[in-house]
């Protein structure tokens, strides 16, 4: 941990001996809804000095004390402009207003950051217009399977959610919805994702050259996250469709001060099959309910506190139910059977951004992430007559369940340096299977437990990256450190991350990176298709973390009309992974 401080404190002097200069920080949102815009551009004509925008919509530029022109863009929308004489520190927050198609046309020549001055390779950022405008199975958008089609991506049994990223499994991605790990991505056994397009501002991939702020995983991030909701005016949207319907509404619940955004969906076969069911039932005194369905609700509030501080709820909470049941009377007899699988992930985000400075700003987050899965049999057989009765009754029960607390930093002291540094800790309590029996007949009875007891452990992480630029070079350059505790097993890890850009002319760019990942949680999965019934245990002293380290080298440009090309390369090896044989 002290090299990574010691790394961060040497980026932090070697940068502070630079002249002082003064810094225009603020926001950059779209000027309709208020939504805080993820990877806009905002960009000074005179000193040619530009920045991006942060996870939630944050800038800062540090310009000398000179005339500026700011020009802030976002693909989609109309660029703004804005001149200052930056004689001290300024706060200014710049509202795009959404492009019509016309205006799309106009401006595709505009001033923003092309692939091939990013240092940063093996990502792609996934418009959301963009997957609902793929064609879908049965009319459903799909998130997963939309980043498929991606190079590097693949999918698993046909039709299914499941990526395989440079040749790792689903449980090597580390999915995040609003910074919360998903550990259940898929409905239906993979048939359907758990993301509702509706409810969605941005979706990014990264593949490789993983920066220093994630960790945990071996072949992908997905990070996803939730619109914020229209501070403006009220807004919604509903469908029915072949599978399912959806609901979606955003408002604001003080006008520009805080909003909200609700939506729903939910697939509704059983509703038409239960009658069927019922209609088929063999006799009066027969009768028969079927469940089977999934659904989604997902929510998000957030309140700005004042022009420094603003407080972000999140909550998502999803599950398949999978059910029948069945009971029939005959003379003196009465005869229930029934049985089911519940499965889904519940998750809860309070998040809180402080503008600390106008160079420095924090995100604190505290988590909550639960997946459990339910499988229930059941039979009971009465005899009324002489009042006896058998029963059986089996449930079977596991998932996996977080605590987490993080603090995130972005520092940006001069236009060629963005340092972002922070720490994480994670609870986890996993529950790898129990089987719970239940036996009656007359007197007898037999209750028992069949399984593991519940495990915990601890991870936490530390990391610093700066991102940096000197004439034709940009580099990213961090270190995260890991570590992990699981009864009296301890491990930890210095994982170094790399990503060099390097211009040689005509708008081309040479791109490499090098990261090292660890992985302390382990899926225990068939390989042919995602169950509910998976486990995730932890690493112990005989199950060894997983690890891996990629390499990769590649090229990029930007042609007319801001069509991006990339062609990349890449090198991977990893030790440790595991394969379960139940």
């Amino acid at each position: 941990m002290k090299i990574v401080f010691t790394f961060l404190f040497s980026i932090l002097f070697l940068i502070q001996i630079f002249s002082q200069k003064h810094t225009i920080s603020g926001y950059i949102e779209d000027a309709e809804t208020g939504e805080k815009l993820i990877s806009a551009y905002i960009f000074d004509e005179n000193s040619k000095k530009g920045t991006v925008t942060n996870a939630y919509g944050f800038y800062s530029l540090t310009l000398p004390k000179d005339s500026i022109k700011l020009i802030a863009s976002y693909l989609g929308y109309s660029p703004a402009e804005k001149n200052f004489l930056l004689k001290k520190n300024i706060s200014y927050d710049f509202k795009l207003e959404p492009a019509n198609e016309l205006q799309e046309i106009e401006i595709t020549s505009e001033r923003i950051e092309k692939i091939e001055e990013k240092s940063q390779m093996s990502q792609v950022d996934v418009p959301v217009k963009q997957i609902k405008s793929l064609p879908a199975l049965f009319g459903e958008v799909d998130v997963l399977k939309t980043l498929q089609l991606l190079p590097g991506v693949q999918a698993g049994t046909e039709g299914t959610s499941g990526l395989y990223v440079r040749g790792g499994s689903p449980d090597q991605n580390l999915v995040l919805l609003d910074n919360v790990p998903v550990y259940n991505v898929s409905h239906f056994l993979g048939i359907f994702s758990v993301f509702n397009a509706d409810a969605l501002k941005n979706v990014s991939i990264t593949k490789g050259g993983f920066p220093a702020r994630y960790g945990g995983r071996l072949s992908s991030i997905i990070d996803i996250n939730m619109k914020d909701g229209n501070m403006k005016g009220y807004h919604g949207n509903g469908s029915i469709g072949n599978i399912t319907s959806k609901l979606m509404i955003e408002g604001p619940l003080v006008k520009d001060k805080a909003s909200f955004i609700v939506s729903g969906r939910r697939t509704y076969a059983d509703l038409f099959l239960r009658p069927l069911i019922k209609r088929a039932a063999n006799s009066d005194g027969e009768s028969v309910d079927l469940k089977l369905y999934f659904y989604d609700l997902n929510a998000k509030a957030n309140y700005i506190i004042n022009p420094k501080n603003r407080l972000y709820l999140s909550f998502y909470s999803g599950n398949d139910v999978f059910g029948f049941y069945n009971k029939s009377i005959y003379e003196n007899n009465i005869s229930e059977n029934g049985g089911g699988i519940n499965w889904g992930n519940t998750i809860l985000a309070l998040k809180w951004n402080s503008r600390l400075s106008p160079k420095l700003f924090l995100n604190s987050t505290v988590t909550y992430s639960n997946f459990n899965t339910l499988f229930k049999a059941e039979y009971s057989d009465t005899d009324t007559q002489i009042d006896q009765t058998e029963s059986f009754l089996a449930r079977y029960s596991s998932g996996i369940k977080d605590y987490a607390a993080k603090m995130d930093f972005d520092y940006i002291p001069l236009p060629n340096h963005y340092v972002k540094f922070g720490l994480g800790y994670i609870n986890h309590t996993y529950n790898p299977g129990a089987l719970n029996i239940r036996l009656q007949e007359n007197s007898f009875q037999v209750d028992t437990t069949i399984g593991y007891n519940n495990a915990k452990s601890h991870e936490f992480d530390v990391y610093a990256e700066d991102d940096f630029s000197y004439g034709n070079l940009k580099a990213n350059i961090g270190l995260h450190f890991s570590g992990f505790k699981t009864g009296n097993t301890f491990y930890n890890s210095f994982q170094p991350r790399l990503g060099l850009r390097y211009l040689v002319g005509n708008g081309i760019a040479i791109k490499a990176s090098y990261a090292t990942m660890k992985q302390y949680i382990n899926l225990l999965t068939s390989e042919s298709i995602s169950t509910p019934l998976d486990l995730w245990v932890p690493s112990t002293e005989r199950i060894k973390p997983q690890y891996s380290w990629q390499g990769a080298l590649g090229i990029a440009k930007t042609f007319v009309n801001d069509i991006e090309f990339s062609l990349e390369g890449y090198y991977k090896e990893m030790e440790n992974v595991i394969s379960y044989k139940p």
